[in-house]
């Protein structure tokens, strides 16, 4: 009889300290690295992504914004949510928002709307539009990741963004609830995500060119496998990433730097012919003009009118002497060409390759056919770059489809760009991550 009561107590002890530890071991749990999907809508162009936010949880759809200071979402309509807590003014949140200013709301407290707290100005980086927001904080959950899968779910308590009017989402794809921001901010995803789980604030994009499966961005270090078995990262060069000491938001205070990702492009290449261009326009002047940055909300790479001019003018030469035939424009493009002269390889269509040579020649991003001719029928191809006019603020700015199928990381305490260069030519794209969970 006493042993069999001694053996009672002893189960019972077991199961009260299993079920004691159980939540501490849960808790303990820290990812090497997140992984979120990535499409792309085929009626804006904008990339979008997927986080789930609020108790209890929603799925809330996002246009990615690489250069995008914070997360920011509409909270004026269906924003249900226990655990959402506005920023009080003074608060540690309110500073590490460089949230300036302190406010009231004068209607029923709500989210986006009560008093005594600060705000900030969400920017719609497509429409050029910004407005005040309430900072605030709330659960976000996305997928761990060991690089070759999603694994468990794992969740940040408060996580900083910040509230706005429906009308914010004019211009944005159907369906989505905000902007998903990746700058150089510390409430920015990738400095958020690497203080919450302690890793490397480093961050990768990958978007792929189909349009029916997903790209990827991982926050965190490699390994960034794609199939078949295919690490990425391995295929990476770096260069800097340069400061503009100017913000190039919609609207923001003075002396405030820009949250953007720039880079230095030093010349030009298109075939075997170098660029004459306006060096100034390739560095960043004193006013935040010039230079060359990276985004995903402009769909096509951007240029300041004399450097489109050299570029076009010179592929149109290449071109022509491969007997390939020129052919109406097609907004929003100015050189286009009939795709019957044109053949197929590995890397896209056969045309001249376009290189941009960085920090002194050293490094290379080389445009395939791929990135740069943008089939807009059957029988046309057209050059994917755009005139940005005579006085952008950013001269060269390269957009999403020169991005698509290559992996590109953001050392963000290194302070350096990882590019690939098209990953066709390495048998793989970046639809290629096998989003099977492992969990």
């Amino acid at each position: 009889m006493a042993s069999s009561i001694q053996s009672s107590l002893l189960f019972f002890l077991f199961f009260f300290f299993a079920a004691a530890i159980a939540p501490s071991l849960q808790q303990s749990f820290r990812p090497k690295a997140l992984v979120l999907p990535v499409s792309k809508d085929a009626s804006t162009h904008q990339y979008l992504t997927r986080i789930s936010q609020r108790t209890p949880l929603v799925p809330v759809n996002l246009v990615v914004d690489l250069g995008g200071q914070f997360l920011w979402v509409d909270c004026e309509q269906n924003y249900v949510s226990s655990t959402y807590l506005p920023a009080r003014c003074g608060s540690a949140v309110c500073s590490l928002a460089r949230a300036s200013g302190c406010g009231d709301c004068f209607s029923a407290a709500r989210p986006g709307c009560n008093n005594n707290t600060c705000g900030v100005t969400p920017d719609n980086t497509v429409t050029h539009t910004a407005t005040g927001g309430e900072v605030a904080s709330d659960v976000v959950s996305v997928n761990s990741s060991d690089g070759s899968n999603p694994g468990r779910a794992v969740n940040v308590a408060r996580f900083v963004f910040a509230c706005a009017p429906t009308s914010l989402l004019d211009g944005l794809a159907s369906g989505v609830q905000g902007m998903a921001g990746l700058g150089r901010t510390k409430i920015a995803l990738p400095s958020q995500f690497a203080s919450a789980f302690s890793f490397n604030r480093k961050f990768a994009v990958c978007l792929s060119s189909s349009a029916t499966s997903n790209g990827v961005i991982f926050f965190g270090d490699g390994p960034y496998n794609l199939l078949p078995n295919i690490d990425a990262s391995q295929s990476l060069a770096y260069t800097p990433l340069y400061i503009n000491p100017v913000s190039t938001a919609s609207a923001y205070s003075q002396g405030e730097p820009s949250s953007e990702y720039f880079i230095k492009v030093t010349s030009v290449t298109v075939g075997d012919k170098t660029l004459s261009l306006n060096s100034t326009l390739l560095s960043i002047d004193s006013d935040g003009y010039g230079g060359t940055k990276i985004s995903t909300v402009d769909p096509y790479t951007v240029l300041e009118s004399s450097i489109f001019a050299a570029l076009t003018e010179a592929f149109a030469e290449e071109v022509t002497a491969m007997n390939i035939t020129r052919v109406s424009a097609v907004s929003p493009f100015k050189y286009c060409f009939s795709s019957a002269g044109i053949g197929s390889t590995r890397v896209g269509p056969a045309v001249p390759y376009i290189f941009l040579a960085l920090q002194g020649d050293q490094v290379v991003w080389t445009i395939t056919g791929s990135n740069s001719m943008v089939a807009v029928s059957e029988d046309v191809l057209c050059l994917g770059f755009v005139d940005g006019g005579s006085r952008p603020r950013t001269s060269v700015v390269i957009g999403g489809y020169q991005l698509q199928d290559n992996l590109v990381q953001f050392d963000l305490a290194r302070s350096r760009l990882g590019f690939s260069s098209t990953l066709l030519g390495r048998q793989t794209t970046c639809a290629n991550f096998n989003f099977t969970s492992n969990a």
